[in-house]
């Protein structure tokens, strides 16, 4: 006789309500597209034309996952999308444009400290999907899971760097800021890479403690969403 099938997890939360966090998501997508709109016309009629491309890119940027999101192979959860979003717009938007990288000194950590916490997230969560992948004969301990997502963010944040410094010795640009009286930008490249490295640290903890010991946190919830959108990539 054949056994029955295991019952599932009655203990595992549900995952999170896509429905809402979808519609907070295409909430705020629609407030940041329409104050870049207004930016747009305002550039193009004080003529300043290179402004005036930049903040298209950026609008078509924030906008391309709302709408080619059910052409791509992956099913990216709304909070995903919302916080990509919202960093784009703040780092490019704000930051370039509107000149708050200048304006307020602190700016420029808040950001790269928020996308070590990001890429954190997104190394976490590639390894963990190829750690669960039924096609996929990995299996990596929680602590080897929480040291790529560490060096995933670390490194991309130092390629990062080099885009910076690339753009500016070849093109002029002005993305290394000074910083407490450095007219080189050497502080400011510095500062960028531990508070990128302090982030991914914080971020890559959370997901060990999260894999090791089962405790709840809104990694897991996101964890339990994605494999929830994306059942063909995972064994359950």
């Amino acid at each position: 006789m054949a056994e029955p099938e295991a019952e599932p997890d009655s203990e595992a939360p549900p995952a999170p309500d896509s429905g809402r966090a979808r519609r907070i998501h295409l909430a705020v997508l629609a407030l940041l597209q329409t104050v870049m709109a207004v930016e747009l016309a305002l550039v193009l009629w004080r003529g300043e034309g290179l402004t005036a491309v930049l903040v298209l890119v950026i609008m078509a940027v924030t906008l391309a996952p709302a709408l080619l999101g059910d052409r791509l192979p992956v099913d990216i959860p709304a909070e995903f999308q919302l916080l990509a979003v919202v960093f784009v717009f703040a780092a490019l938007f704000l930051g370039e444009v509107r000149s708050w990288y200048e304006r307020i000194w602190w700016w420029d950590i808040g950001l790269h400290t928020s996308s070590g916490l990001l890429l954190g997230l997104v190394g976490f969560l590639l390894v963990y999907v190829l750690n669960e992948n039924a096609r996929a004969d990995v299996h990596m301990r929680p602590r080897f899971v929480a040291l790529f997502a560490f060096l995933f963010a670390v490194a991309t944040g130092a390629v990062w760097e080099i885009f910076e410094f690339a753009m500016d010795r070849l093109f002029g640009a002005n993305m290394q800021k000074p910083m407490f009286g450095d007219p080189s930008g050497l502080t400011d490249t510095m500062w960028d890479l531990i508070v990128d490295t302090l982030g991914a640290f914080a971020i890559s903890a959370l997901g060990w403690w999260y894999m090791r010991r089962g405790e709840r946190s809104f990694i897991e919830a996101w964890i339990r969403k994605f494999i929830a959108q994306n059942p063909r990539m995972f064994n359950r």
